[in-house]
């Protein structure tokens, strides 16, 4: 895993590119990448990219960064893991191709270099990836089907900057700092920055499973050569498929590495199943496992430590597990909010385990995340739908929900949680409702949050329900319309970015085998030919059987003990804090 940044001066008018903006954008971001830096500017000066490098796939000189082609007629600064690469790598050299690495990065290159951004939809894996075509006078920007990696764009004055962080655009020095209503509406309403927004207003993040081409001449075009919500809407039903072989495939590609690979292990059933796929599929070496625990839940049913040491037992891996106390968290509160690129409610969590996860050794780790999302592991599968059963009526008089909730709101958030006052409201379809479960505050909270005329504009600009509902549009199953919710936002938004910055901070790459677009496709598949997997059923794929207490423990969810170490009384005063700085 890496960082990258890049600067185009794509008008005339504009200063050449200088390299101290370049290196200052690319070492702030040294955590990403502290085993090596690149820099790349053309002769011209109006094109520049940068690299920080992390290695983990060919671990010699011959795959840093930026890198060019043979013919120096192309040039690209990379971001993430190509879990295919291998297959792709024996196609091209059928094609002629000679290689002079063993990584992915020369390989999507060349990919680029044959097909073109129709090359794009072919690569299985999490990536940020800037490009310059120096035959078609353009910069490439691209980023995996899921937005596992990030990469954000500022376009100012007829330059285009990117970089894998905010933080590092704005350590430039040249970024309009100006507020995005949008993007502090957005985290107050939901605990983190909902792309493609940011806090600032001349920061954007590029689509997940999209494209963007800026040309020399000023023109740009953007694309998609993915989308969740898509997909879920137009794969094929298929009753053919094998979940135990569909899995184990995309655990043990993920395992590809020069360095070794460890697993986070909890006592749930996403992270004890991938554990045993991934000891089973590297048999010749002792899995690596990291369970973080914390004073405050010892002998207590949310305190994981001693299944997951059964677990890690169980399947032979060389276990350690790191408690973490109070004070601990008191020492480190600065650290973390510095690491986080934009703000956010969550990642603590992850933000601890990837220090014991480096401290041990580790470049890479497997994350459970995103089995909740796949295998309707949450309730919100199950209440939803309920909810918008038994409340459809009333969004048949919408007056009735809006008169309720202005009637109440002033004094029934007093007493209990606001989102009651918004019940009859949003409860009544399934997007609506998807807000009421996950928004940390509630729209009509927000402008006594804010400055009012704020609130207003970043609610107009964000148009969150709009964008709810044109997700699920088209997707009439209950199961995969929560799905593609769950997926696009709260895990987009908020796990899978936690998950980044959390693990660059400490130089870690976190994989996450259960977000994947190929598994993606073929869960989907199950479910529309009436073969839903479960979560039982994910992990009734472990072999060995994973141990009857972890199969019949009741899901609690990963809990940290933010409240106790705050002193606040739910994740509401915590957001604050950090929206206060």
């Amino acid at each position: 895993m890496c960082g990258l940044a890049a600067i185009f001066a794509y008008s005339s008018a504009a200063a050449p590119v200088g390299p101290a903006e370049l290196d200052i954008i690319r070492d702030s971001m040294l955590a990403r990448g502290p085993d090596g830096a690149g820099s790349w500017i053309d002769a011209d000066c109006r094109i520049g990219l940068a690299h920080r490098r992390l290695s983990i796939l060919d671990l010699s000189d011959a795959a840093a960064q930026p890198m060019a082609s043979a013919d120096g007629r192309h040039v690209i600064a990379f971001n993430g893991e190509i879990y295919n690469f291998q297959d792709l790598r024996a196609e091209l050299q059928q094609q002629g191709v000679v290689f002079q690495s063993s990584g992915d990065t020369e390989v999507v290159l060349q990919l680029y270099i044959r097909h073109g951004i129709d090359g794009l939809a072919r690569l299985r894996g999490m990536f940020a990836i800037a490009l310059w075509d120096q035959d078609r006078q353009g910069l490439l920007l691209a980023r995996d089907g899921y937005g596992i990696k990030p990469l954000y764009y500022s376009d100012q004055g007829g330059i285009l900057r990117a970089a894998s962080q905010v933080k590092a655009l704005l350590a430039g020095g040249a970024i309009d700092r100006a507020p995005d209503p949008a993007g502090h509406v957005g985290f107050l309403l939901w605990g983190h920055v909902p792309e493609p927004h940011t806090l600032y207003r001349s920061i954007r993040a590029v689509a997940p499973g999209g494209w963007m081409w800026w040309s020399a001449d000023g023109n740009h075009s953007q694309g998609r050569f993915f989308d969740v919500a898509q997909t879920i809407r137009e794969v094929p039903a298929n009753p053919d498929l094998n979940l135990a072989d569909i899995l184990a495939d995309s655990v043990s590609r993920h395992l590809i590495a020069d360095v070794p690979v460890g697993v986070f292990l909890s006592a749930g059933l996403d992270s004890t199943t991938l554990a045993a796929l991934a000891a089973q599929a590297m048999p010749a070496e002792r899995l690596k496992t990291i369970t973080l625990a914390f004073d405050e839940l010892a002998g207590t049913d949310r305190d994981e430590a001693p299944l997951a040491e059964l677990v890690a037992a169980h399947y032979g891996a060389d276990h350690a597990t790191c408690r973490i106390p109070a004070g601990d968290f008191a020492q480190s509160r600065a650290q973390i909010l510095a690491d986080m690129d934009q703000p956010s409610i969550d990642g603590v969590n992850v933000w601890f385990v990837a220090r014991a996860a480096r401290q041990r050794g580790l470049k890479v780790a497997l994350s459970g995340l995103g089995g909740d999302e796949i295998f309707a592991g949450y309730d919100s599968f199950s209440q939803l739908p309920l909810m918008r059963r038994r409340l459809r009526l009333f969004g048949c008089v919408p007056f009735l929900g809006r008169g309720f909730r202005a009637v109440t709101a002033s004094w029934l958030g007093r007493y209990t949680s606001p989102k009651w006052a918004g019940l009859l409201e949003y409860g009544t379809n399934l997007s609506d409702a998807y807000l009421l479960r996950r928004g940390l505050f509630m729209p009509w909270e927000l402008p006594g949050l804010m400055d009012p005329d704020m609130a207003r504009q970043g609610w107009r600009d964000l148009q969150p329900r709009l964008a709810l509902a044109d997700t699920i549009a088209g997707i009439d199953d209950p199961r995969l319309a929560v799905s593609a919710l769950e997926s696009s936002f709260y895990m987009r938004n908020q796990l899978l970015r936690d998950a980044d910055w959390a693990g660059m901070a400490h130089s870690l790459e976190i994989r996450v085998p259960l977000v994947d677009t190929v598994l993606l496709s073929q869960v989907v598949a199950m479910v529309k030919a009436g073969r839903a997997p479960s979560k039982l059923d994910m992990a009734s794929c472990a072999h060995p059987a994973l141990p009857p207490a972890i199969l019949e423990r009741r899901k609690t969810g990963f809990f940290v003990p933010i409240a106790q170490w705050m002193g606040e009384p739910h994740l509401r005063g915590w957001a604050k804090r950090i929206l206060a700085g």
